[in-house]
């Protein structure tokens, strides 16, 4: 079997350790392994594959020899060293912000949007993790109804903003002195409408990348999509509730049926039964859950969802994975 030299970037971060567990359970065929970091991670051990393994600085000469890296340490560290993993020969599949919405760049969910990756052009960004979840759910649907208008409120894991937000909740859970604020208020028994910045239009930039991921990766500009994000005191997992209008009238039996023959969507559709997506069930899954269907009475062709997922899997490590997995086998031989 062919193998690949990789290299992860962030490797001690929240996302960067999750990605490190998934090409290990998934058995991505890796040939020669470096794990990149920041000055002050430079010497953590890392166990892959049985061997431990020391992490390196970060330098731009770094990747000579790499075939794939898998970057997740923010957007400007993506912007000082993608351009020179891409320069060393490199394919950079990058969890950051930083290029996006780049009309270059392919942004990329292996079961919405596979064939985008024969665009790249040595970098292919992995979008938002509140993004990535709805969209798997929706594409089987707008396919089939084409959607006009989504409306989503987003109940968001504090992992979504890394080890730090993990920390304050944990030291707020156990009534300890929190070492280091990472959210504007106290997280633990609230609820915070604030995640990212805010910008002059009154919405955040979690909010807006909502918005224009979803058309890029849907590729419909037509499609209208308005977003408010929390964060919520969860330890792992999104939940998203979710009202979608189409342009044509559907059954309810026909999305149940759309949503369980979806790639990557597990439905949990039983409420009289209490079954029902959460983020308690979804955690360490890599799959998109769905659920509370039903119709929206007060439009036409309207649609109410619950969808959730593990935000630090599916909603960004696994799904970089899955774009590397997609990747090689395009390169492999027949």
């Amino acid at each position: 079997m062919r193998v690949w030299n990789v290299a992860v970037v962030g490797a001690t971060g929240l996302v960067g350790r999750k990605m490190i567990q998934v090409l290990e359970e998934r058995r991505f065929p890796v040939g020669n392994i470096l794990f990149l970091a920041s000055e002050q991670s430079i010497g953590k051990e890392v166990t892959f594959g049985g061997m431990v393994h020391r992490v390196q600085r970060l330098t731009p000469d770094s990747f000579v020899g790499i075939e794939l890296a898998l970057f997740s340490a923010g957007a400007a560290v993506s912007k000082e060293f993608a351009p020179h993993a891409v320069r060393a020969g490199t394919l950079v599949i990058d969890n950051s912000s930083a290029f996006r919405m780049d009309e270059h760049v392919p942004l990329v969910v292996p079961e919405v949007n596979p064939r985008m990756i024969l665009h790249q052009k040595g970098i292919i960004a992995n979008p938002n993790c509140s993004t990535i979840q709805m969209v798997v759910a929706l594409k089987p649907l707008h396919d089939r109804w084409r959607i006009k208008r989504i409306v989503v409120a987003t109940y968001q894991s504090v992992t979504g903003a890394g080890q730090k937000g993990l920390d304050q909740l944990e030291e707020e859970m156990a009534n300890e002195p929190v070492t280091q604020m990472k959210f504007a208020h106290q997280i633990a028994f609230n609820v915070l409408p604030h995640v990212d910045v805010f910008f002059d239009d009154g919405y955040t930039k979690e909010e807006h990348k909502m918005v224009l991921e979803t058309k890029k990766i849907l590729g419909d500009d037509t499609i209208r999509v308005t977003a408010t994000c929390t964060r919520v005191p969860v330890f792992g997992g999104h939940s998203e509730a979710v009202n979608v209008e189409f342009e044509k009238p559907f059954r309810m039996d026909e999305v149940r049926e759309a949503l369980r023959q979806a790639p990557g969507v597990v439905l949990q559709d039983e409420p009289h039964n209490a079954v029902y997506p959460m983020p308690v069930n979804a955690w360490e899954k890599d799959e998109v859950f769905v659920g509370r269907l039903r119709q929206d009475l007060t439009v036409p062709h309207g649609l109410n969802l619950w969808i959730v997922a593990d935000n630090l899997r599916k909603g960004a490590a696994t799904n970089a994975v899955q774009i590397a997995e997609e990747w090689i086998s395009i390169h492999s031989p027949s």
